[in-house]
């Protein structure tokens, strides 16, 4: 048994047990509880719902590793997605060009990434929490989208766009392909890269990481546009998907990017944690969702087992870290 458990770790490391144990959980209940669980259906409708809030927990994760936070990804999504709108509209709605679409999501990368930049400049150079930060910025890009949308919603799109939030390539939906090619980038960004080693050194000790000659400045910064970058891509799949933006879109997933790094086995206080078991941990989520809306839960209860959950996978960690230094 010892010697399985030893191969496992070596094969998906040592923090892919949790999310693996609570994959196998979700899969034998759910399919217990309803015949129709483990069907086709049910995993196209996760291949499809997944991407949107995957890209978001990847936006929420860099953050995170330095032991940081970043609370205004949503808000930057939909602000990102307003913005590739607006640009759609200015040059003929529905009739607009697939330039017209690439403008207008360069456009959408570029708002993300100074969302980000702001906030990484202030992180860096004042030290202020990044808690407070991010929390201004969420409540500033809520108004200024409130404001200038009136709070309505912005729709008609080129048919063009529809395929990015609802169209397959060989039968496997586009929104889960941007998402794996997200996980991808993200995983060779900080486990192949100058700069991931510099996030890690930073969530680890940000005062050790300074002598060592990090300039903690320039990656705290890198760190916050890269993350406003990815919510930016959130915004572009959350418009397809859609076919609408408003400024509310995905308010509800904030909680959910902060679970699903916990239950992916992120430290909540930066420093280690790999992009793989968070990727486990996003379809562990996605299936419970799924599985609760099969067995007639409607959304505010799924939300409930969610922050429940949050609370579970705490708990469960303490124990975890006290058995083992009692073991040692």
């Amino acid at each position: 048994m010892n010697a399985l458990a030893a191969r496992l770790n070596a094969i998906f490391g040592a923090d892919m047990a949790g999310p693996l144990a609570a994959l196998a959980a979700v899969l034998v209940v759910f399919s217990f509880a309803s015949p129709h669980f483990l069907t086709g259906a049910t995993f196209g409708s996760v291949a499809f719902q997944l991407p949107e809030l995957g890209v978001l927990t990847l936006a929420m994760l860099m953050p995170i590793l330095t032991g940081g936070l970043n609370l205004a990804i949503t808000f930057t999504a939909n602000i990102a997605g307003l913005t590739l709108a607006w640009t759609l509209q200015a040059n003929g709605g529905i009739d607009a060009s697939p330039g017209a679409f690439l403008l207008g999501s360069a456009l959408a990368l570029a708002v993300g990434a100074a969302s980000g930049l702001v906030m990484g400049l202030v992180i860096a150079f004042t030290r202020a929490h990044p808690i407070l930060v991010s929390l201004s910025m969420m409540i500033f890009l809520r108004g200024l989208g409130e404001f200038l949308t009136r709070g309505g919603d912005i729709s008609g799109f080129p048919t063009f766009v529809a395929p990015i939030g609802h169209g397959s390539i060989l039968g496997i939906p586009v929104p889960l392909l941007i998402l794996i090619a997200c996980v991808i980038a993200s995983h060779v960004l900080l486990s192949r890269s100058k700069l991931g080693f510099s996030t890690y050194m930073i969530g680890s000790n940000i005062e050790s990481a300074r002598y060592s000659g990090i300039n903690t400045r320039k990656v705290l910064v890198l760190v916050y546009m890269l993350s406003g970058v990815m919510a930016a891509v959130a915004g572009i799949i959350m418009l397809a998907r859609f076919n609408s933006v408003r400024v509310g879109h995905g308010e509800s997933y904030l909680l959910i990017t902060v679970l699903a790094c916990f239950l992916g086995g992120i430290n909540p206080f930066g420093g280690f944690g790999r992009v793989l078991p968070v990727f486990v941990a996003l379809i562990v989520l996605q299936l419970l969702s799924s599985g609760l809306n099969l067995l007639g839960a409607n959304q505010h209860l799924t939300t409930a087992v969610w922050g429940i959950l949050l609370i579970v996978v705490m708990v469960l960690r303490w124990f975890s870290a006290k058995f083992i230094r009692i073991v040692k």
